[in-house]
């Protein structure tokens, strides 16, 4: 059966769980609803399994979180049949484990592909959501999973002129199946973020000219990836239950070891040493065991910096480049920070040249090219690496209506307010696991644990003769205070995406989670303890309707 073929059950009659979205959270609810008894169906908009690492198929897209620590943790057998075949693996290979996983749990008939959702609308007489999808198809389900992701809804920006363009325009997180010949053709790329730093280096090579359009700089250090060893294999297999548990309690939900001392215990040169042991350390090893307070004291923070700063300028042979290149007015952690390969190096081949959007801005975009305040250049194509609508964006095009008729967009209007990042008030029999407010780090663990949470939660309802689910105002409002007061215990500006600030027009709110994971997991525990207190059960008026 081909992957792109529309394939799921004919049968559209009610099914107790529905789930929107394929990606990693979608996959793992879809099988623990599954496993639990519940009759489960699985509506994805595009035309096979993965989520991000679908749409994302850029040059060189692949992990900055270790690959085995990305994948689940839910059998031991797929644990040891699975081996990556780097430590951050790159689409393609992210794409194959997807689609084993589903086959290898017989979960793919469980799947309707390319049915893009454009309405839910709750009914309170029968207690259930009626879902539709973009051709027209209508389901029924008594609770709704939305695990729709915080990266799945690209941002471009708008350009006067945009449609204009009589070339080539790609935006990464909607990349085509069909590769991009780049061979010998001018290009631009608006955006350097965690994608467009990836696509220089992967395109410079093959470009007459490639034009990179940056906003805003940011602290990019080396990835450092490599091929996993037969012996690291060997290791990761007999370690399944020790990388097991550390995955499911590590706050950040990596392998990565805290480093438990403040940068001002070491001298100077020690210091020194040491950022260059992070330098040449894999992935967000920078972040997340720097010294403990590298994101809080300023003295290492501006040290750390400097350090980086002189990095680029070794790298890069122009001055003028790498200065651009140098970020000015935000710390490291002040935004989300990329990895890469080669991305400085790649501004030192004469194809390859850097705009500063700040010192030479785009008026617009025309039919052969961009126009800046500087002049004219053409081009064959144009990448837009400028981000997506984090958080909120997929859930808020949903078309989600709950109780009398109110929009989830409406409601969200001066930011999102959930329960635990879960679910939110005055929408019964709805879950978003991997939304807004759920933590920081992996999204996989944490998300993860959303899911395992929603599943106690519904198994819970299901055992005592419920049919509504519903949170409380109170649990709602308590839980969004604690997230937007703890925004000082975050070293993210309120300037990054994690806030929003990249979408003209939405409100400026909290995101994400800064109490952690830990405590996104202590008040879990404390829910399924104590039979969900925060929520409200009921039956329904006429549950057979």
């Amino acid at each position: 059966m081909s992957e792109t073929t529309k394939t799921g059950p004919a049968d559209l009659d009610r099914v107790d769980v529905l789930v929107i979205g394929a990606g990693v959270t979608g996959i793992y609810q879809l099988y623990r609803a599954r496993e639990s008894g519940f009759t489960v169906r699985l509506l994805e908009a595009g035309g096979g399994v993965g989520g991000t690492w679908y749409w994302n198929r850029y040059p060189e897209a692949r992990f900055d979180s270790e690959s085995y620590t990305y994948g689940y943790l839910f059998s031991k057998e797929l644990w040891e049949e699975w081996e990556w075949s780097e430590h951050f693996a790159g689409q393609p290979e992210i794409e194959r484990y997807f689609n084993h996983v589903v086959d290898r749990f017989d979960l793919r008939r469980h799947i309707v592909f390319d049915a893009k959702v454009t309405s839910a609308v709750w009914d309170g007489t029968s207690g259930t959501w009626t879902v539709r999808t973009e051709d027209g198809a209508e389901h029924r389900a008594r609770h709704v999973v939305a695990a729709t992701g915080i990266l799945s809804v690209p941002f471009v920006p708008e350009i006067p002129g945009r449609d204009a363009f009589r070339g080539e325009q790609h935006h990464t997180g909607r990349w085509p199946r069909t590769p991009v010949d780049f061979t010998g053709k001018r290009v631009a790329q608006i955006g350097t973020g965690s994608s467009g730093v990836q696509i220089v280096p992967a395109i410079a090579d093959e470009v007459a000219g490639l034009t990179v359009y940056q906003k805003v700089a940011d602290w990019l250090t080396p990835l450092n990836n490599r091929p996993i060893t037969p012996e690291e294999q060997a290791a990761l297999k007999a370690d399944y239950a020790s990388v097991r548990d550390t995955l499911n309690t590590s706050p950040s939900g990596f392998l990565h070891r805290i480093t438990m001392r403040s940068g001002l215990e070491d001298t100077p040169e020690q210091r020194q040493e040491f950022y260059e042991q992070k330098w040449n350390g894999p992935g967000f090893t920078k972040l997340s065991e720097h010294y403990y307070d590298m994101t809080t004291n300023a003295t290492v923070n501006d040290e750390w910096c400097a350090f980086i700063a002189d990095k680029i300028r070794s790298l890069v042979e122009d001055p003028a480049t790498a200065e651009k290149l140098i970020p000015k007015g935000h710390g490291y952690g002040g935004r989300r920070p990329p990895f890469g390969t080669g991305y400085y190096e790649a501004y030192n081949k004469p194809t390859v040249s850097l705009v500063d959007l700040n010192e030479t801005p785009i008026v617009r975009i025309t039919g052969t090219g961009i126009e800046t305040s500087e002049g004219h250049e053409e081009f064959d194509i144009i990448i837009w690496a400028t981000g997506y609508d984090f958080g909120t964006g997929a859930l808020n095009r949903l078309g989600l209506r709950g109780r009398r008729g109110l929009p989830l967009e409406e409601y969200w209007a001066d930011g999102p307010s959930t329960y635990l990042g879960v679910t939110t008030a005055g929408f019964p029999n709805l879950y978003f696991p991997g939304g807004p407010h759920g933590a920081l780090g992996n999204n996989p663990r944490y998300s993860g644990d959303q899911v395992d949470y929603v599943m106690d939660l519904l198994v819970h309802a299901r055992d005592h003769g419920h049919d509504v689910v519903e949170v409380t105002a109170a649990a709602e409002q308590e839980w969004t205070d604690l997230v937007n007061d703890s925004a000082g215990q975050s070293s993210f500006l309120k300037s990054s995406y994690f806030y929003g600030a990249n979408i003209p027009g939405k409100p400026v709110k909290q995101l994400l989670n800064p109490t952690g994971r830990w405590k996104l997991q202590e008040l879990i525990r404390e829910s399924v303890v104590a039979d969900f207190p925060a929520f409200a059960f009921s039956k329904a008026e006429n549950p057979q309707a």
